[in-house]
């Protein structure tokens, strides 16, 4: 890629958590003329460089059409996902894994020339006993209990194999944390908590005790600086993967202060038990599956992203999940149908 030209950037997922705001913050990039971003659904979103088209990536047959649409970008992005049916992971998997093996076929037959791929801190294997930060050289085996850490852990080793046969595109892996901003926080807690679970109820007031959880540790990142991360990849000259993710890393004690609550010491066994009985009644979708797989996350270095790509999150941790708080509550949303709250729906 000619790095005095001005890019023609092709977004996957782009109605997203991540991929609304990393299309504004390439409207605002002076080196991008133009961004195409993908759905399954067309947004009631409307930016100045920013044009959309529609294409569900677990179909069968719309290989053509996505070749179209890639044949003359000068970079990638691949963010698409799909959390639910968590009952069903052949649904997942056909969006997730075929879906993006269609992408990564599609950029080999245009020739790209960059490839940049939202893998996940989901995809690493159980970080050291210790706890001691790892970095991406560690194993990205996942957890193999859940659909989630199972399936980015399989798209890391079919880039491998893409990398191999394919060294003229520049491929960077984003290993990002938990993501969180206000316009996301409606979407999220239908993911995890149900539909019908009402964000009101995620006030201090109304949380005097919190869960003590052994194991829980766990990294977050405001969306907002998450697609800082992958537009600068894009810009550099760089390959391979990138952890991001903000300071401190999220742990019970940091929760307590934020719900001002008091932690309680309670099993872990008694919780995920109670979580697969509401699950296998299909009470809330957030499976117990996840919820061992959360517990076994790495805490990830971010050294090389700050280093290589002279990244720095603008948010710390707490302030992410603030943001997030105050979506839920609110019903924060944007423009499109998966981000959808009571202001947009």
């Amino acid at each position: 890629m000619n790095t005095s030209e001005r890019l023609h950037v092709v977004v996957t997922g782009a109605t997203g958590n991540v991929g609304t705001s990393l299309v504004r913050a390439l409207e605002r990039e002076p080196r991008v003329a133009s961004v195409l971003g993908l759905s399954r659904r067309r947004p009631g979103l409307t930016l100045t460089k920013t044009e959309w088209a529609e294409v569900d990536l677990s179909l069968e047959g719309d290989e053509p059409r996505l070749a179209q649409y890639l044949a003359d970008a000068d970079a990638v992005v691949h963010l698409a996902w799909r959390f639910q049916p968590t009952h069903d992971p052949l649904a997942t998997w056909r969006t997730n894994v075929l879906g993006s093996v269609r992408v990564f076929d599609a950029v080999a037959a245009a020739r790209v020339p960059v490839l940049v791929h939202a893998s996940s801190v989901g995809a690493y294997s159980p970080g050291p006993g210790n706890g001691a930060p790892v970095s991406e050289s560690w194993p990205t085996h996942g957890w193999p209990g859940a659909a989630y850490t199972r399936e980015k852990a399989y798209l890391e080793r079919v880039l491998d194999t893409f990398e191999r046969d394919h060294p003229q595109t520049r491929v960077v892996r984003l290993r990002p944390g938990f993501l969180f901003k206000e316009e996301a926080a409606s979407e999220q807690r239908r993911i995890f908590a149900g539909r019908w679970f009402p964000g009101q109820l995620f006030r201090p007031e109304l949380l005097p005790l919190l869960p003590e959880l052994d194991g829980l540790r766990f990294q977050v990142l405001h969306t907002d600086d998450a697609a800082e991360a992958y537009r600068l990849a894009l810009l550099h000259d760089v390959r391979g993967a990138f952890n991001v993710a903000a300071d401190p890393p999220v742990d019970v004690g940091t929760l307590a202060a934020l719900f001002d609550a008091r932690p309680v010491k309670v099993p872990n066994a008694a919780v995920r038990g109670a979580l697969a009985a509401a699950w296998r009644m299909r009470v809330v979708p957030a499976s117990p599956d996840l919820f061992d797989a959360v517990l076994h996350l790495p805490v990830m270095a971010t050294e090389r992203a700050r280093r290589e790509l002279g990244w720095e999150p603008a948010r710390t941790s707490v302030e992410a999940l603030e943001a997030f708080l105050r979506g839920v509550r609110a019903g924060g949303g944007d423009a499109t149908e998966p981000l959808a709250g009571r202001r947009f729906g």
